[in-house]
């Protein structure tokens, strides 16, 4: 059963990359033909950005009343239904719109998977897990790529990696007898702490200050300075594609306790 099940989930965190460069390689395409200024990705990327910490931030609770297997399948149900949103979007202010499912469908699988993974698996599948998402970060700018050098649409593209989604959820809707199973690697039962309130996650050790960055890797063309208290966080800067960057800062938050970990 674990062995089964390992696999899905590290395609599951491939299909978590995939939309995280969509954006970055159809815009320039995307925002003449909208008749956007090219500085509206930021709109889309904050859309994204606060959709995805406010779903991380219900990820605990989410995952204890639905299961990490439901939670992974709805969210990567509702991130298909955006691409395919985007696809079918004639003016930004669509866009827009389907951004919201487009973050909220994001985080909380992130959360839910970085948790499960670390309590049920060894270590290293941590790092082969994060290595998933950045071949799913690879893969769908090259998808794009050949769709617009073959003549094709922006939104032939989009669609093609909803489809990916709409597979992998009906995968995930099958597979999700095998997340019954309760037991680590180590043949252990897993004991679940008690779900803290939003005030508690927001009293962890260093949670602020992780907010805080991420805050600041959502603001696109901004580029400032933050000294953090705790953790090291020095002379943090953000940049044009701070959506991408803010998935890949690798902060894992387990709701018992903090621990920050770099890929």
């Amino acid at each position: 059963m674990v062995s089964l099940l390992l696999p899905i989930i590290y395609i599951a965190f491939i299909s978590l990359g995939l939309p995280d460069s969509l954006l970055g390689s159809a815009w320039p395409t995307m925002y003449p033909e909208l008749g956007v200024p090219v500085s509206c990705a930021g709109i889309l990327s904050m859309i994204i950005s606060l959709g995805t910490i406010l779903s991380s931030l219900q990820s605990d609770r989410l995952t204890r009343t639905l299961g990490t297997g439901r939670v992974t399948a709805i969210s990567v149900g509702m991130t298909a239904a955006a691409l395919f949103g985007f696809s079918i979007s004639t003016q930004f202010w669509m866009l827009c719109l389907w951004a919201i499912p487009y973050g909220l469908g994001a985080g909380s699988v992130d959360a839910a998977l970085n948790n499960y993974v670390a309590l049920h698996y060894k270590s290293r599948h941590m790092s082969w897990l994060h290595c998933m998402w950045g071949i799913g970060t690879m893969v769908s700018p090259m998808v794009m790529g050949a769709a617009l050098t073959h003549g094709m649409h922006w939104t032939v593209g989009y669609r093609a990696i909803a489809l990916f989604q709409v597979l992998l959820t009906v995968v995930l809707v099958v597979s999700l007898p095998l997340w019954k199973e309760r037991r680590t690697e180590s043949g252990t039962e897993e004991t679940a702490p008690q779900a803290l309130s939003l005030r508690q996650v927001f009293a962890l050790p260093g949670a602020r200050e992780v907010m805080l960055c991420n805050a600041e890797f959502a603001m696109p063309s901004i580029n400032r300075k933050i000294t953090g208290k705790r953790g090291g966080l020095t002379s943090v800067q953000s940049s044009p594609n701070a959506a991408q960057t803010l998935q890949a800062s690798a902060f894992v938050i387990t709701f018992d306790q903090w621990t920050a970990s770099p890929l």
